[in-house]
């Protein structure tokens, strides 16, 4: 019996990594570079982050009705991002239909595997659900683009320092503090959170890359940061369901 429970239960953790893995990292990732590519940065922004609005929508079916909070953190999370990335790409206007559908599917991607790691986190550890997903999203990459492809390109080693510093400080540390937030926050609320993400792109431009920062996108900033201070403050009441499991 014992053995039994053992093996059920190593098949279950088999399949909430293969799911996050494969439908939450490898899905996110692909289809947020792909749209970047056909429909423009800005839009592709803006698209996938509409995942805090999908998530409370996937809330109210279940019969979870969000507080007037919450929703005031969803439009001015959306409002925000779509004032602080500007107008759309020219790119957009010969997108095909699959382009949007991909665009789309970031944003459904996205909130999917918000949700299914909030669920993921209350079985397992952070450090467990980390491994696992982004092992699997590795070996789902590497079968799609082969090593050997990789290195037959022949970069250069300053490339290869910079692919090492996207791959820790712009994917590893991020996810992993993003799993830590997840543990003690709602799902919409830390899809709301996340949204802080293109201020500090834009921000960072400005200060370092000297590009320009009209008075729009400082409005749509102080939007996004009014969103995540609704969605940080929460009341004791919503601390503790928020540690339910789910």
């Amino acid at each position: 019996m014992a053995q039994s429970a053992g093996a059920f239960g190593w098949c279950q953790r088999i399949g909430v990594t293969l799911t996050l893995g494969l439908f939450g990292v490898a899905a996110v990732q692909g289809t947020y570079y792909y749209s970047i590519s056909r429909l423009g940065v800005g839009l592709s922004i803006l698209i996938q982050y509409l995942a805090p609005a999908l998530i409370v929508l996937y809330e109210m079916v279940r019969g979870r009705f969000p507080s007037s909070r919450t929703w005031l953190g969803v439009i001015a999370a959306v409002l925000g991002t779509a004032l602080l990335v500007g107008g759309v790409d020219h790119t957009a206007l010969h997108a095909r239909p699959l382009d949007w559908v991909c665009g789309f599917a970031s944003a459904f991607a996205f909130a999917f595997y918000i949700v299914f790691s909030k669920r993921g986190l209350s079985r397992y550890h952070a450090a467990t659900v980390l491994f696992y997903t982004f092992a699997i999203a590795g070996l789902f990459w590497a079968i799609v683009t082969p090593p050997w492809k990789i290195f037959g390109a022949h970069y250069g080693p300053g490339l290869w320092l910079m692919f090492l510093a996207i791959g820790v400080c712009s994917t590893l540390l991020p996810f992993a503090l993003f799993y830590g937030g997840l543990r003690r926050l709602r799902a919409e609320e830390t899809g709301i959170l996340a949204t802080i993400e293109p201020v500090i792109a834009v921000v960072s431009a400005a200060l370092f890359l000297g590009e320009g920062l009209g008075w729009i996108q400082i409005f749509g900033a102080f939007l996004v940061l009014c969103a995540t201070l609704l969605a940080s403050f929460q009341a004791p009441r919503d601390a503790a369901i928020t540690a339910e499991r789910v």
